[in-house]
């Protein structure tokens, strides 16, 4: 059980990881590219990607039956 536990925070955390540095460099082009070199764009991409993550993370701990995006049924 512990195992499954570890596992489910390691893909939690690089999920959140992946998300929070692609926001991070979508925000520093945009900043570059659109708004002058301003440091708000690189804040926002990296919080949106850490809300997107932290909200995944959420919704894979609330729904434990789902396995490989199959629903497990209950058996009657």
């Amino acid at each position: 059980m512990a195992g499954a536990s570890g596992r489910r925070w390691d893909r939690c955390l690089a999920d959140t990881a992946v998300k929070t540095v692609t926001g991070l460099a979508v925000g520093v082009a945009f900043s570059l590219l659109v708004f002058k070199r301003r440091t708000w764009p690189a804040s926002v991409g990296s919080g949106m990607g850490l809300g997107m993550g932290y909200s995944n993370c959420q919704h894979d701990k609330r729904s434990p039956h789902l396995l490989r995006g199959h629903m497990v049924k209950d058996q009657q």
